[in-house]
């Protein structure tokens, strides 16, 4: 995935530049370890600290696009929820057997409203990085009983695994007209 992930990425950003293209490059909220920020949600400004293998290829390859595509546009999203096709958060949510974490918060986004942010987006004169997630930062275990509808199994995540990973979407909000819902009042 590392090779893919930053490889691929630069690859791609250095050929968008090349042909004056403009480039919207989707990044993760796990390039953040989530204990480092203390309470509060994560910004833009805020310095990648990645605990994963997973969150460390993406904040290299963060690096890596606006290096090779310096007016690329990178934008930090979160769990992923609401296509045509179950998500594997909504898999899992409602696959018997699974314990679900209560202290890793994330800030699910419903698919339609990512991708019409996105095209916002694409068509402004904006670089640089954005966080564009829902608008309710919530545990995997609240998120998955939200998708099941019941009660749900949940434990505190191992230390292994980022916590706290909120995201502030206000800056990249207040761009565009598309409202970021919370999954609460989406499900």
């Amino acid at each position: 995935a590392y090779e893919i992930n930053v490889a691929g990425s630069r690859y791609v950003a250095a050929a968008a530049a090349v042909l004056g293209a403009r480039l919207v490059h989707l990044s993760t909220d796990v390039v953040f370890c989530g204990s480092c920020k203390g309470s509060g949600a994560y910004v833009e400004r805020d310095r990648p600290c990645p605990i994963t293998d997973y969150g460390g290829s993406k904040a290299d390859a963060e690096w890596a696009v606006r290096d090779a595509h310096p007016d690329a546009l990178v934008v930090r999203t979160s769990l992923i929820y609401g296509g045509p096709q179950p998500s594997k958060h909504e898999v899992a949510a409602v696959t018997p057997g699974n314990v679900f974490y209560t202290d890793e918060i994330r800030n699910p986004v419903k698919l339609r409203d990512l991708a019409r942010a996105l095209l916002e987006l694409a068509a402004l004169d904006v670089g640089g990085i954005l966080h564009v997630a829902g608008a309710d930062a919530v545990s995997r275990h609240e998120f998955a009983e939200l998708i099941a509808r019941r009660t749900l199994p949940g434990a505190p995540a191992p230390d292994d695994r980022p916590k706290n990973c909120a995201l502030s979407s206000a800056r990249a909000q207040a761009m565009i007209r598309t409202r970021l819902r919370g999954v609460r009042e989406v499900l």
